[in-house]
């Protein structure tokens, strides 16, 4: 398969070394400096394209890829309030569209782990906040990851309509205190309080590898669909 690279970060590169021990090959490495690149490449010089760029560019590039005709895998986060105008589009040009807040396996467990411990919170008069620590080169906060967290929770507890960013703190609302520190790829705790005890859980990433793992297997899942997926809709084809 040839794949696209859009973005060729530190994540772009781990998504490059792992498509290359996969089999695949790399139809170009897009980055601010080469975009004018994008356009000598056709149709049928690219199967799939990945999107780890900046939130800055991640609008235009699937914007591009969609008007391509190029199956779009992305993973920036802090662009999403475009996505209407982006699901939209892929619609209007038949295109193919994958994303995910959290391309990690472990990750999207934890997304099902979080909405059943928050279903079982309900009415037992705990407060809920969440923590997310991430690398000082994140630009967006709070990460998607923790979006999506915190949309789980309100989902599934009544207690809970939404969240905020600390240090904003209102009652009915999850709370999020968004860290930035050396390398570190990411980690999110999810805290129920009460007077009497505390309950947490969390995931911890170590490393890039299983975020960037997840973006190529959606990436080869993607050719040859019509439509707007997400991880659930991979995880159900791997059940």
């Amino acid at each position: 398969m040839k794949i696209l690279l859009l973005g060729y970060g530190k994540m772009g590169k781990t998504i490059e070394k792992i498509a290359l021990e996969r089999g695949h090959s790399i139809a170009g490495k897009i980055d601010l400096q080469n975009r004018s690149e994008m356009d000598s490449l056709g149709k049928d010089d690219v199967d799939v394209a990945i999107e780890f760029s900046s939130p800055e560019s991640a609008y235009s590039n699937i914007t591009y890829c969609l008007k391509k005709g190029w199956p779009i895998v992305c993973g920036t986060t802090g662009w999403l309030e475009h996505r209407t105008e982006i699901e939209q589009l892929c619609k209007a040009e038949q295109g193919s569209f994958f994303y995910a807040s959290n391309y990690s396996i472990g990750v999207n467990l934890f997304f099902r782990l979080n909405r059943h411990l928050a279903k079982l919170m309900n009415g037992q008069g705990y407060q809920a906040s969440m923590t997310e620590i991430h690398h000082i080169h994140k630009l967006d906060a709070p990460s998607g990851t923790a979006i999506t967290l915190a949309e789980g929770v309100a989902a599934e507890n009544k207690a809970v309509q939404g969240w905020k960013l600390a240090p904003e703190i209102e009652g009915g609302f999850i709370t999020i205190t968004a860290e930035r520190e050396g390398e570190v790829p990411g980690t999110h705790i999810i805290r129920y309080e009460s007077d009497v005890d505390t309950i947490e859980i969390s995931h911890t990433a170590h490393n890039r590898a299983g975020f960037a793992l997840g973006a190529v297997v959606s990436a080869e899942w993607l050719p040859g669909k019509q439509g707007v997926f997400g991880m659930d809709d991979l995880l159900k084809n791997l059940d």
